[in-house]
């Protein structure tokens, strides 16, 4: 069996029962079950449709999201996120470049690379060495005035931690954003890249080996292993080529608000839902939210 979310955002509410019901009378889906008013809601199909792309498709020029996935070992016991566009809502790198007032040609080397046009490693060292010699305090001026937390993300890990899961961010950006981060959202652990400072200035050098789409992928096999879970039971999340390896090693692999060639290699899409959609397709209902 398989079940069939259908979900949007909690600010753009569009999931009626007219919708809902009309995509399970065309599937011949089980009833109904309502997770959140309007938000999302369930149903579960025998099999996995024919057109579930054509569908998927036509939602998404609803506002709608949908998810088909087999109703065995949803919930999961492990997350692992990405940081930078994932669990805060902007890129690390771009704002301590807006800062130093190279931001626009930054941000264009950042966008390749999360869309898999440049190898990630040199992308990085490339960008880092542009902010040699920024006065290392804008790091405290850009966390405390420019980032910000992608919706619904305290409520998911609260809720899967509630429910026994282990949270880990793993980045590659930088341990001076995911240690804020981590401690708010209350990930268990965090791993990411370092920038070398010396006598209060960035030295335009990122500590190695470099944590990109490779250690992403290792960090979820030391994880496991020291928990003792499978890969099957954690959900990953991410937005950037970076984090394909991860996302398709997971059980869950959700490619939230992705990059076009990101989502393509992805089954789970999240364009319209926030972070609490993790939840939703986990069969948590908002009555269950932490």
């Amino acid at each position: 069996m398989f079940t069939v979310t259908l979900l949007s955002s909690p600010s753009n509410p569009v999931v009626g029962p007219a919708v809902v019901d009309s995509l399970r009378n065309a599937w011949g889906g089980g009833d109904a079950l309502w997770l959140a008013p309007d938000v999302a809601a369930e149903f579960q199909v025998e099999t996995v449709p024919a057109n579930r792309w054509a569908v998927w498709a036509d939602l998404q020029g609803m506002g709608v999201d949908l998810v088909v996935q087999s109703c065995e070992g949803r919930r999961k016991k492990m997350l692992l996120a990405d940081m930078d566009s994932t669990m805060i809502q902007q890129e690390c790198i771009d704002e301590l470049a807006a800062e130093a007032g190279i931001g626009d040609h930054v941000a264009q080397i950042t966008a390749r690379a999360m869309n898999g046009e440049l190898n990630f490693e040199d992308a990085l060292r490339e960008r880092v060495g542009l902010l040699k010699g920024l006065d290392s305090a804008v790091i405290e001026t850009v966390l405390a005035n420019r980032i910000t937390l992608m919706p619904g993300g305290k409520a998911l890990l609260a809720t899967m931690k509630a429910n026994g899961a282990y949270a880990a961010l793993v980045s590659g950006g930088f341990t001076a954003f995911t240690g804020m981060v981590a401690e708010t959202l209350g990930f268990d652990e965090h791993r990411a890249n370092t920038l070398i400072i010396a006598d209060g200035k960035l030295t335009g050098e990122v500590g190695q080996p470099i944590l990109g789409r490779d250690a992403k992928v290792v960090a979820l096999n030391e994880i496991t292993a020291r928990l003792g879970l499978s890969t099957d039971q954690v959900m990953a999340v991410g937005d950037g080529a970076n984090d394909l390896g991860m996302l398709g090693l997971a059980g869950a692999g959700v490619a939230l608000h992705a990059k076009p060639s990101v989502a393509a290699e992805c089954d789970i899409r999240i364009n319209h839902g926030d972070l609490t959609a993790l939840l939703y397709i986990q069969g948590y209902s908002v009555e269950e939210f932490v």
